[in-house]
């Protein structure tokens, strides 16, 4: 009696039910992959969410006048002023030794750090960049043509940048109440933003976090699945598959399958946790998510397939994942990013994920970065089959 045939899914179905076991059963990544999970969502929720787009400048002075009005026009953009009563209250914030608190009112309180009794009741805490304390006699001297010494306060937080604009802006005070005109003839400046303009759209550091979570999630993914595949060769397991009806096809579609799915489900499940369904393009994402676990999929077959123990197969992951790594952490700062980091094949997908899930971009507009998203999986994947294949068939 004939026994019945089995089908090809069945069996891709058997190998991928044989790997998930054993996967279960290799403690080492799978409590890896849960510690993992619960660390990405705790450091994401535990990162400041607020955004900051001006620095905040302190001032004490006093009967400067006209000075009032270039305050003012200085603080309309980028920059938040906040008046002193005196030098040493600014010294004090600005040392660290105490701090600035802003009250339901809009008035300004120092208090000494620490000091949690005396802060303002739900009153905001303000982080200053820069000092400028004025002489009391400042608009005298200037006006005498004596020479006034205005204190410029930094910190190590203080960007040299904003300490000479500081003092570029004094000495067009300093002309301006004196009435001469400035030595110079001012060329017309002409601001032109490269790339996208985020001016009054920022995200927090916490939400810049997303993409590079989600790649953590891909990375310890490729490296459990890529393991397994080293040990199956290592104990010529394939060899005890080989013996069933499978064939290589059925095998390579079960890793395959497998491997995609497990870094699928988990994605999904940190993109859920860390609420990027909530403010992002739920179909693009899960595409996405997907299409990025099929390409680190193929990373971890190629992977697999060249490393013969442990550290050999932690090895060959280190130099695929360290340059795949770049374009995650270029994602945590704004602008555009140098033409090399483009060229890095987990670009498009890092992009995708930042622009769908931070700043809900769409199809028409993601277009072009899933093409070559595409382009980059069909190369990773196709060698990493191709390298697995020639392996199985050596065996």
């Amino acid at each position: 009696m004939e026994r019945p045939k089995i089908s090809g899914p069945a069996l891709v179905l058997a190998i991928m039910k044989k790997d998930l076991l054993q996967y279960s059963r290799d403690k080492l990544y799978f409590w890896l992959t849960i510690v993992g999970l619960v660390a990405y969502v705790a450091i994401f929720w535990l990162i400041p969410a607020e955004v900051t787009e001006y620095a905040v400048l302190g001032v004490t002075y006093r009967d400067l006048g006209p000075l009032d009005a270039a305050f003012s026009e200085a603080g309309e953009e980028g920059l938040r002023l906040l008046r002193f009563d005196d030098e040493d209250g600014l010294r004090r914030v600005m040392a660290g030794t105490a701090e600035a608190w802003l009250d339901a009112d809009g008035e300004l309180v120092v208090v000494e750090r620490g000091d949690k009794d005396s802060r303002p009741e739900g009153g905001t805490k303000q982080t200053l960049t820069l000092g400028l304390a004025f002489p009391d006699n400042f608009l005298l001297d200037t006006l005498s043509g004596r020479e006034a010494t205005v204190r410029l306060l930094v910190n190590n937080n203080t960007p040299v940048e904003l300490r000479q604009a500081m003092r570029s802006l004094v000495r067009e005070m300093v002309f301006m109440i004196s009435g001469h005109p400035l030595p110079v003839t001012e060329p017309v400046a002409e601001t032109v933003i490269l790339g996208v303009d985020r001016m009054g759209a920022q995200i927090s550091m916490r939400e810049r976090m997303r993409p590079m979570l989600i790649f953590f999630v891909l990375m310890m993914e490729s490296l459990s699945l890529a393991s397994l595949i080293s040990v199956e060769i290592m104990h010529c397991t394939v060899l005890a598959i080989a013996a069933t009806p499978a064939k290589p096809s059925h095998i390579l579609l079960a890793k395959t399958l497998f491997g995609m799915l497990l870094a699928f489900v988990q994605v999904v499940v940190i993109l859920a946790l860390i609420d990027a369904f909530a403010v992002g393009n739920l179909p693009i994402l899960l595409v996405a998510a997907a299409l990025g676990g099929l390409m680190f999929s193929g990373v971890a077959m190629f992977v697999g397939s060249m490393g013969k123990d442990f550290m050999g197969t932690l090895t060959w992951m280190m130099l695929f994942i360290l340059p795949l790594a770049i374009p995650s952490v270029a994602s945590l700062f704004p602008g555009s990013a140098p033409l090399w980091v483009r060229l890095v094949p987990s670009y498009s997908l890092i992009d995708i994920l930042n622009r769908a899930a931070n700043y809900g971009a769409g199809w028409l507009e993601l277009a072009p970065a899933f093409g070559v998203l595409v382009v980059w999986l069909l190369g990773l994947f196709g060698l990493g089959w191709l390298t697995l294949s020639r392996k199985v068939a050596r065996l």
